[in-house]
C-alpha cells in the first residue's frame, strides 16, 4: 500500500533544491500534477487514509462509530423527517472532535517530545471537549429519538 503523503513527499524533496524553496517553480506542479478530478480523488484519498488511521489507533473513536451507525439505525427504522436527519448528521459531526483530539495531541508531541507546562495544557485541553461533545450528542440523541421510540 502507498504511503498516506508519498506526493507530497515527493513534491517537498523537489522544492527543497531551489533556493526560494521551490515554492515558485515546484510548488504549483506538485499541487495541480493531473486534473481538477484526479487532486479531489487524491485529497478524498488522504481525508480517508486520516479516518482509518484515527479509527485503528484510537478506542474511543470505534465507541463513536459504533454508536454514530446504531444512531442512524434506529432513525432509518423510525423514518425519522429530514430536520432530524439533519440535527443527528450534524451532532454526529461534531462528536468527531476526538479526530481533533488526536492531531493536537500528535502535534503537541512532535514540537514538544519532553515534558513541558504549555505541552500539558495543549494536550489536557482537547478531551474534555470530546468529553462535552459526547454529552451533548447523548442529549440530542435521546431528545430526537426519545419521543418516537416511546410512542413505538
Amino acid at each position: 500500500m502507498r504511503g498516506i503523503y508519498t506526493h507530497n513527499i515527493h513534491c517537498w524533496a523537489a522544492q527543497a533544491g531551489s533556493s526560494d524553496g521551490g515554492y515558485f517553480s515546484e510548488h504549483r506542479s506538485c499541487i495541480r500534477s493531473g486534473n481538477f478530478f484526479f487532486s479531489r480523488a487524491h485529497s478524498f484519498e488522504h481525508a480517508f487514509n486520516g479516518w482509518w488511521f484515527v479509527l485503528r489507533t484510537q478506542r474511543n473513536a470505534w465507541i463513536h462509530a459504533a454508536i454514530s451507525t446504531a444512531v442512524l439505525l434506529v432513525a432509518f427504522w423510525l423514518h425519522l423527517p429530514l430536520r432530524d436527519w439533519a440535527v443527528l448528521f450534524l451532532t454526529i459531526g461534531l462528536v468527531d472532535a476526538e479526530f481533533i483530539n488526536t492531531a493536537l495531541e500528535a502535534v503537541v508531541d512532535l514540537a514538544s517530545p519532553e515534558q513541558h507546562a504549555l505541552a500539558k495544557v495543549g494536550r489536557m485541553s482537547e478531551p474534555p471537549a470530546v468529553m462535552l461533545a459526547a454529552l451533548a450528542s447523548i442529549l440530542v440523541g435521546l431528545l430526537i429519538l426519545g419521543p418516537p421510540l416511546l410512542e413505538n
